[in-house]
């Protein structure tokens, strides 16, 4: 995929209780011809704490486990979306689990996009994840677009 990408700075913000998908997610990110300064917190409790404490300047983008301990992602998006100043920060949920149900209650939270955890080639979906950002103006994509699905691309 030959894209160009954003030419300033993107903060990310990465939950993820996993080490090793948190490595695997840098890993994949120094991959891409993206500027990026990546923060990660480990559960959804450091995450709220996080996004406080740097309320002046939030992230430009959140990716969000949704089984993490102490708080789950479900509750971060409603504690995130409901307030003003982190309202706007696209998130993205990158999680193993995915049904159609979860991915309604999700999109209706306020989260921009889905992609399933997996061994596929992760800086690819990266990639695309950014460029879909980028050519929405960071708005949310109608609900057909939510899912990201390695299989399409």
């Amino acid at each position: 995929m030959a894209t160009q990408l954003k030419k300033s700075l993107i903060e990310i913000l990465l939950a993820d209780d996993d080490m090793d998908d948190r490595f695997f997610f840098e890993k994949a990110l120094s991959q891409l011809p993206l500027r990026a300064k990546l923060t990660t917190v480990s559960n959804g409790e450091q995450l709220m704490d996080y996004l406080k404490a740097n309320s002046s300047h939030p992230p430009d983008v959140l990716f969000l486990d949704l089984n993490m301990p102490r708080k789950n992602g479900f509750e971060c998006i409603k504690e995130i979306k409901a307030n003003l100043i982190t309202s706007t920060i696209p998130i993205i949920i990158y999680s193993t689990s995915l049904g159609k149900l979860i991915a309604d209650e999700l999109y209706q939270a306020g989260a921009h996009y889905y992609f399933q955890k997996s061994s596929s080639d992760l800086p690819r979906v990266l990639e695309h994840i950014f460029t879909l950002l980028e050519n929405n103006g960071y708005q949310r994509p109608r609900r057909e677009e939510f899912i990201v699905d390695f299989a399409q691309m």
